[in-house]
């Protein structure tokens, strides 16, 4: 399928990611007086409130929901969608058949397959209208997947990962300190740092992490009051070592880690919380806005929000995983996305099933244990002065690689590499130009790239797209034996 133009709807959030920092800082005086509850927007307050709700509702509760939810999005898929209602016809399934959960099953998984070749049959309205977004995943293979969703869906999902936070400790007036994929210029000080007072957050530049500047950020740390660190795992670990090996304490302001996007190694987890001190917190989820799962509070199992999507794990022949301890693949429907209804969705992730209730907190969510895998490691870049660049902070959601089917990174010199690409189409100077600025800009020029034009991406043994091939020692995080290193959300 031909790569679609990117378009983002006329919404708040949108103007406000596109408004410039300079501009921002200014506004940002103003905004910072206001309660975060109030600039989140009363979607987010009552997502929150209803997050909060449900999240101890009985099973009774929670299947009567999810049965209400998935009728409506069987509906809306049948009657707005013509490949909805192609592939319901085929099997013989009428929305008004479902009467079950179990019902579902009678219906085909997709995958992203599916999607990138009938994504124009799935719309469930017209992609040109004002509440529609064109997103795409980070790519964590180095193949995207575009799609239309609701522009107003980052309040719900907000309101969600909010939720798990307060699991441990997190409250909405807390600042946080950000070592994440924001792209971020000096400051009058020469430090890499900007505030943003929508959320709260002081971001620091994931893509300059030299030990001077890892000594700044430590230092304004430790001036931003009580905050909670919210990180890649790989940038938490990168930090955690800096402050070990320079036999640093870390700034006690600093009440817990909130980690996701990337994966995470039981080795790093286990040295973040050994240098901080504090528990270490992550979740799943994914850009497809399926399935969402926190951690617990007493344990770093993850709960499955049962109102988020419907949540399946599915064995290799399509069957239910039930049994502790089993393994089976994260199928999820979601409940967000009305613009392109994903129904039965594999993931490509896998989890182990571990029961359908906790019994020390006493949720009533499917838990699944806190390795999911699936999704090759995503590796890293090295800058010329030695900084590691996590490939889940080079994540791309513009249209760098519109006409670009797959892409991929080798190097063997620090501070240079090769982007190999698959081209959709034919790529003119002005294509290959652009591919190469949109990249170079998103690795804040400490990477120097040349373009060559590829037939295929190299694959593991096991077929998996890796992010960077390397022969730079630990640059890459490879796992090609088991061919699965740990993961959590995109």
């Amino acid at each position: 399928m031909m790569k679609k133009q990117m378009k983002t709807a006329f919404s708040r959030k949108n103007l406000w990611e596109k408004m410039p920092n300079s501009l921002k800082r200014g506004v940002g005086t103003v905004l910072g007086t206001i309660p975060s509850q109030y600039l989140l927007g009363g979607k987010f307050r009552r997502s929150l409130a209803f997050v909060q709700q449900a999240d101890r509702w009985p099973a009774d509760r929670i299947r009567e929901y999810q049965t209400d939810q998935l009728s409506q999005m069987l509906r809306l898929a049948y009657e707005k969608t013509s490949y909805y209602r192609r592939t319901f016809d085929e099997v013989g399934f009428h929305p008004q058949d479902f009467k079950q959960l179990e019902d579902l099953r009678t219906l085909p998984t997709i995958n992203k397959d599916t999607v990138q070749t009938h994504l124009d049959d799935m719309c469930a309205v017209s992609p040109d209208g004002g509440d529609v977004d064109m997103v795409s995943t980070g790519g964590s293979s180095g193949q995207t997947l575009q799609f239309y969703i609701n522009a107003g869906r980052s309040a719900v999902e907000y309101a969600y990962l909010v939720a798990g936070w307060m699991r441990v400790g997190y409250r909405l007036h807390m600042p946080q300190v950000v070592l994440r994929g924001v792209e971020v210029e000096e400051n009058r000080q020469g430090l890499r740092h900007f505030y943003d007072a929508v959320l709260r957050r002081h971001c620091y530049s994931n893509f300059h992490t030299n030990d001077e500047n890892m000594r700044r950020y430590v230092e304004h740390m430790a001036t931003v009051g009580p905050c909670y660190f919210h990180a890649y795992p790989s940038s938490a670990a990168t930090l955690a070592r800096f402050l070990d090996a320079n036999d640093m304490r870390p700034p006690d302001n600093i009440r817990g880690i909130l980690c996701g996007s990337e994966n995470v190694h039981a080795d790093d987890r286990a040295l973040v919380e050994q240098v901080f001190g504090i528990r270490y917190y992550s979740w799943y989820g994914h850009s497809e806005k399926l399935v969402l799962a926190s951690e617990c509070e007493h344990s770093s199992d993850y709960h499955i929000h049962p109102t988020y999507g419907f949540f399946e794990l599915l064995d290799d022949d399509g069957h239910p995983v039930t049994e502790p301890g089993k393994e089976g693949e994260i199928v999820g429907t979601g409940f967000i996305n009305t613009i392109v209804p994903f129904i039965r969705y594999r993931t490509g992730d896998y989890a182990t099933h571990v029961a359908d209730h906790c019994s020390a907190c006493g949720r009533h969510h499917p838990i699944i244990s806190g390795r999911v895998t699936g999704r090759q490691s995503s590796g890293a870049l090295v800058a010329a002065d030695g900084t590691y660049i996590s490939m889940t902070a080079f994540n791309v959601h513009d249209d760098t690689f519109e006409k670009v089917v797959g892409y991929q990174f080798h190097q063997s010199v620090p501070g240079r590499a090769e982007l190999h690409v698959v081209p959709a189409v034919s790529l003119n100077e002005a294509d290959r130009a652009h591919i190469l600025a949109g990249a170079t800009r998103r690795l804040q020029g400490q990477v120097d790239l040349t373009l060559k034009i590829v037939d295929e991406i190299a694959k593991t043994g096991r077929g998996k797209q890796l992010r960077v091939i390397s022969t730079l020692a630990n640059a890459a995080e490879m796992d090609l034996e088991a061919g699965r290193p740990e993961l959590q959300v995109r």
